[in-house]
């Protein structure tokens, strides 16, 4: 998306805003599943930012709407919000969701802890 802000016009900025915001919310509901699903402590604040985020784009999207060219804003505001985004805030949960998640695998392959005890006692 980042790509074709660079190479759209604000004619075709209306479909880069569906697109973001389409993508926003199905990455960000699946996201704050995950980090609820993990017992993340920061999440309710992980998922203000993220509503932050939203409107910021609102915002822009509004303006555009109004006939102001907010390409190069917009795209300026992607890039730096989404590596510092990763690379600060994701970060800080992704080793809770990768503990969570090969804990899941393990209860899969093996069974809980619980079913393994049921199958060891009743076969």
């Amino acid at each position: 998306m980042i790509n074709r802000l660079a190479e759209g016009t604000p004619e075709r900025l209306d479909e880069v805003f569906s697109e973001l915001v389409d993508y926003t919310l199905s990455h960000f509901a699946f996201e704050e599943e995950l980090m609820a699903a993990a017992g993340y402590p920061l999440s309710e604040a992980h998922k203000r930012v993220h509503e932050m985020f939203a409107r910021r784009v609102a915002r822009y999207q509004e303006r555009h709407r109004a006939g102001e060219d907010v390409i190069g804003e917009l795209r300026e505001m992607l890039v730096v919000w989404l590596f510092n985004h990763i690379r600060n805030d994701d970060k800080a949960y992704a080793e809770l969701v990768r503990q969570h998640l090969a804990r899941l695998t393990r209860e899969q392959e093996g069974g809980s802890w619980m079913n393994r005890t049921l199958r060891r006692l009743f076969g």
